[in-house]
């Protein structure tokens, strides 16, 4: 499948991912405790690749194949490494 990111957005509990496909994500930000600890404005300077979506500034790269799986990063929330 070759599918990618199109575009994110967020609101205060979920990151919603569209697909090339057509399809809409929505994934509870407590999956990425990177993102869920970020401002605002850390998480919208993202870029978008053919694999997944990267954010410099948080050291976070999350790949659509992982999303489509269910998988988070496996860290716990309250967790967040140094």
């Amino acid at each position: 499948m070759n599918t990618s990111a199109k575009t994110v957005r967020f609101d205060e509990n979920i990151m919603w991912v569209e697909l090339s496909d057509g399809r809409m994500l929505g994934i509870p930000l407590a999956w990425f405790p990177r993102l869920l600890h970020a401002t605002p404005e850390q998480r919208q300077k993202h870029e978008l690749s053919y694999g997944g979506i990267h954010w410099d500034e948080l050291d976070e790269d999350i790949s659509v194949a992982g999303l489509l799986a269910g998988r988070g990063d496996g860290t716990h929330a309250g967790k967040v490494a140094a």
